[in-house]
């Protein structure tokens, strides 16, 4: 019996990650030919199309698209079992590459003392930031992303997950703003200002607005911009409102030109978690990646409310 080419097994997982010929071949560093005639020999090895065109782009056939996630989870055990055996993992000799996608709030508020700490005790550690568009488990799926920082949503049943901290929303104004006056900030106060809104879909309204509404009451939006720093510019230049979790100030300076205030409602708190992949479970190093971020966001919160 003749044994499979598995080296199209590696083939087969570009193509579905990619869904092109041409970002096949960039990924696996070929020639676009080269990974068409891959391509021809994936379909006559499996009996199936795989790729079929739609238009301007290729989509997966249904066969492809059963088979793309045990296809991915080969892939990596395939590399891991033949990665040199680290029998105890020393993160001072670790040199690795981890992807981390979260939105721009965490990354401004953990990101600088995330890196510096990890240059300390792991200086081969290399920690590539990625933004993140949209909640979603396909990045991690595909391996593209180690882990996911962000607040649960449909990641899927498989992925893991592990919370960082608790987090709750306040108020920012510009220094000298009439609300920086006051020791507390009414409902009639709040509404009394114009709001800039960070939304990266471009949504108007949120949680605060709910509870706004059900005091009969609502604010005004002026400006939407896509992330939390954005706000945050936006309140300290204008008399506008921000909204922004207390988690994002933390790396704040002391004589930034701002003032923070408690919300005159109650929203939800916020919850923010790690997530992974379940094929990283007993990973070293990815273990180890797991702990430093638990150990260094939870530190960083408690300092913060102390």
């Amino acid at each position: 019996m003749t044994e499979p080419d598995l080296n199209l097994l590696f083939a087969l997982d570009a193509l579905l990650a990619e869904r092109s010929v041409v970002g096949a071949a960039r990924r696996l560093g070929l020639s676009a030919s080269a990974m068409s005639r891959t391509l021809s020999r994936l379909r006559n090895t499996t009996g199936d199309q795989l790729l079929v065109r739609a238009g301007r782009g290729m989509v997966l056939t249904p066969y492809a698209e059963g088979i793309l996630e045990r296809t991915q989870n080969a892939v990596f055990e395939a590399r891991a079992v033949l990665r040199p055996a680290l029998p105890t993992l020393s993160v001072a000799a670790l040199e690795q590459l981890f992807t981390i996608r979260a939105n721009d709030g965490f990354i401004e508020a953990f990101g600088p003392t995330l890196i510096a700490e990890a240059a300390k005790v792991a200086p081969g550690v290399v920690l590539r930031f990625a933004a993140k568009p949209e909640k979603s488990a396909k990045a991690l799926r595909e391996g593209r992303v180690d882990l996911e920082i962000g607040v649960a949503g449909e990641m899927g049943p498989e992925i893991r997950l592990q919370m960082l901290f608790r987090d709750r929303f306040i108020g920012v104004v510009r220094d000298g703003h009439p609300l920086a006056k006051l020791d507390k900030v009414t409902t009639s106060h709040y509404i009394e200002y114009g709001h800039v809104v960070a939304s990266r879909r471009g949504v108007l309204t949120g949680p605060v607005d709910e509870e706004l509404a059900e005091a009969g009451v609502a604010r005004k939006v002026a400006a939407i911009v896509p992330g939390f720093p954005a706000a945050l510019a936006v309140a300290r230049a204008t008399d506008l409102i921000a909204l922004v979790p207390a988690s994002f100030l933390l790396t704040q300076p002391a004589n930034a030109a701002f003032h923070c205030f408690e919300l005159p409602v109650t929203t939800r708190g916020i919850t923010i978690s790690q997530f992974w992949h379940p094929r990283s479970d007993a990973d070293q190093a990815h273990r180890w990646l797991r702990q430093f971020m638990l150990g260094l966001c939870r530190r960083l919160t408690a300092e913060a409310t102390t």
